[in-house]
């Protein structure tokens, strides 16, 4: 039976007279209890009813203070001098859990100390070692390993595992084969145990061949090793390599699966990773919140706004709390799916928020073109005295892009280093560009990128050449296209970009020229492809492709919206079409693009009132921009799309965007 820390001790306080079984009873509220406070609570009130300690209530205790770390710090050494008041000092299990309790808050030398008290009993020397390796102190596992086997204690199988754990974790694979070696020497194997704790190490430290040699020659293998081996695989991209290894897997447990799904993840392939979770409740294992959180993120990347509040419906099903971790993922999961009031709702029921959620909610709010409610969002932030970082500074810098808060925006920028001690990085430079060019500021952005102590990339020049494009400066437009074609010789972007900002101007021989360039040198734009969820399925749309089910009749219903269109004033826009082929044929190209396709299967598909969203792996064209601005408006619909550049809301014929993309 499981019984909560709370309901124990309530179960306890409610006995009338209490006697040795109940002072074991408060040693189990201290092993039990999730945090220090609670287990020195049930402690003191142990003493308040006059129950004196004894040697085996300390050791939960100590393991209950060593849990959280930190703040924790000052609570062993209060909890050893009632080890010394009692005189309970002297014994080797109190001796290691003092020794543990130090290590994983980070009192190295009390450590020590307490080591000494033991006499160098191994099992002190294996509470140091784990101790260190808790509190994430790998470095120092792995010396005190190093002191253990100089100071002639012998190493146990416990030994090995904890310090081969601190190699893995620590990526010191140098060392983690010299333990091997001497794990060979010393005649513990096989011991199942060492052996996937082996596994583990070389698994951690990305040495799979290594790794895949000891699992195959392992006699037994349990669930650990297999566990270690496959999310290690799906960690390094080898995706197809672990669903081998997965699907011939005697037993698969919660944590096997979410290693695959999150390797699907990791690896992009998130329509894999939902069709991997679907196949995870066929096979009836329940999921963790580990697992919600790949799938919420894979709802995110994909825009599957209705799978993701499927999930919602699921994890209340199934009682899966909703931890930091699953809030964060669901702010990030809503704001790009462009609903950034669930975002909001999400946010506001979270009862424990940390740097990083505060950080999801402020882009969430900056992308979805709230700049000034995100601005608002970081002087809350700040209020609570929650530390912002590098990605919450993205947040804020978008934020003052989309408002126009030029010289808001500066002053944010100059403070991350002033105040804050951040030191800019290349996205925050291309977020100062982008808030400039926005504001027509070109030369001022120009002489930006120009004092930048980094190498500017391809992004931010791109997007100093789209504000060129926005605002009809070819002069500078035409020196940063050089510097971007340059710098990346196949990129197409700045081919269409120049050739835009050639077509504003009316200098077609220019265009002409472009377009000739791109032939000879035989640049291929990427296939524009978009995503829309209806009724919990994906559906792909591919830019003149008729590989979907519904194709006659989404290009039927797509001529039907190009003849509305055109009664109300649109004529295409092929300056961004550059094959070489006659007129009409261009404004084929140019009416089939995958998000029109898209929106054509969503008014087939859906109710008037649906809100259709759209995630596209290419910046919005300029022809598609307009017309479905009007679409917006003829058809009564609120439209969403995000594209490579940012996010896109259409209704009653305006965008978000304010026509700059």
């Amino acid at each position: 039976m499981l019984l909560r820390p709370s309901r124990a001790r309530g179960l306890l306080d409610g006995i009338p007279r209490r006697g040795p079984p109940a002072a074991a009873g408060y040693r189990a509220a201290c092993e039990l209890a999730p945090a220090d406070g609670d287990a020195l609570a049930a402690y003191a009130g142990m003493l308040a009813r006059g129950f004196r300690p004894d040697a085996y209530t300390f050791p939960p205790l100590l393991k209950a203070v060593a849990r959280r770390g930190g703040p924790a710090a000052a609570a062993p050494g209060a909890v050893h001098a009632h080890v010394v008041k009692f005189g309970l000092g002297h014994g080797a299990h109190e001796a290691s859990a003092l020794v543990a309790a130090y290590a994983a808050v980070g009192d190295g030398a009390a450590a020590r100390a307490a080591l000494l008290d033991s006499r160098g009993a191994p099992v002190a020397w294996n509470a140091l070692i784990s101790g260190h390796c808790r509190g994430k102190r790998f470095g120092e596992s792995s010396r005190a390993f190093a002191d253990m086997v100089r100071a002639g204690a012998a190493p146990t199988p416990v030994t090995y595992v904890s310090v081969l754990s601190a190699c893995g974790k620590g990526r010191d694979l140098l060392l983690g084969v010299q333990v091997h070696k001497r794990v060979v020497e010393s005649g513990v194997l096989p011991d199942l145990k060492v052996e996937s704790a082996l596994v583990g190490m070389y698994v951690d430290c990305a040495d799979i061949d290594s790794a895949w040699r000891l699992f195959e020659d392992m006699e037994v293998r349990n669930v650990v090793a297999w566990t270690s081996l496959v999310s290690g695989l799906a960690r390094l991209g080898q995706v197809d390599r672990a669903r081998e290894l997965f699907d011939g897997m005697p037993e698969r447990d919660a944590v096997l699966w979410t290693a695959m799904i999150d390797g699907y993840v990791q690896a992009a392939r998130f329509r894999e990773a939902l069709e991997m979770f679907r196949e995870m409740q066929y096979s009836n294992v329940t999921a963790d919140e580990f697992t919600m959180v790949s799938v919420i993120t894979a709802c995110a990347q994909l825009g599957a706004l209705e799978i993701g509040e499927w999930v919602m419906v699921y994890m209340s099903r199934q009682g899966i709390r909703m931890d930091v971790f699953v809030g964060n993922a669901l702010i990030g999961m809503y704001s790009k799916c462009g609903s950034v009031e669930r975002a909001l709702d999400v946010f506001n029921g979270m009862h424990s928020r940390d740097k990083f959620t505060w950080t999801a909610i402020i882009l969430g709010l900056a992308v979805n073109g709230h700049g000034e409610e995100a601005i608002d969002m970081f002087h809350r932030m700040i209020s609570v005295s929650e530390a912002p970082d590098e990605v919450t500074f993205i947040g804020v810098l978008t934020a003052c892009t989309h408002a126009g808060l030029v010289h808001k925006g500066q002053e944010f920028f100059h403070s991350m280093t002033e105040t804050y001690n951040i030191a800019p990085n290349v996205v925050h430079y291309g977020c100062i560009v982008d808030l400039l060019g926005r504001a027509g500021k070109i030369t001022e952005a120009l002489e930006t990128i120009d004092q930048m102590p980094m190498t500017p990339n391809s992004t931010i020049l791109g997007t100093l050449l789209a504000a060129c494009r926005v605002h009809g400066n070819s002069e500078i437009g035409e020196s940063v296209a050089e510097r971007l074609i340059a710098l990346d010789p196949e990129n197409s972007t700045a081919y269409i970009l120049l050739s835009n900002m050639y077509a504003k101007a009316n200098r077609w021989e220019d265009v002409r020229r472009l377009r000739q360039a791109i032939m000879k040198k035989g640049i291929k734009k990427e296939p524009g492809c978009s995503l829309i969820e209806m009724n919990g399925m994906i559906h792909e749309f591919v830019a003149g492709e008729r590989s979907h089910p519904m194709s006659n009749e989404i290009y039927s219903k797509l001529e039907n919206i190009i003849a509305d269109l055109r009664n109300v004033g649109y004529f295409p826009d092929v300056t961004e079409v550059f094959v070489e082929v006659a007129e009409e044929e261009k404004q084929k190209v140019i009416y089939w693009h995958s998000e029109k396709l898209a929106i054509a299967f969503a008014l087939l598909s859906s109710e008037p009132n649906t809100v259709i969203r759209i995630v596209k792996n290419l910046r919005m064209c300029l022809d598609c921009h307009n017309a479905i601005k009007l679409i917006s408006r003829l058809y009564g619909r609120v439209i969403v799309v995000r594209d490579r550049t940012r996010f896109h809301h259409f209704r009653h014929g305006l965008c978000s965007c304010k026509d700059y993309w």
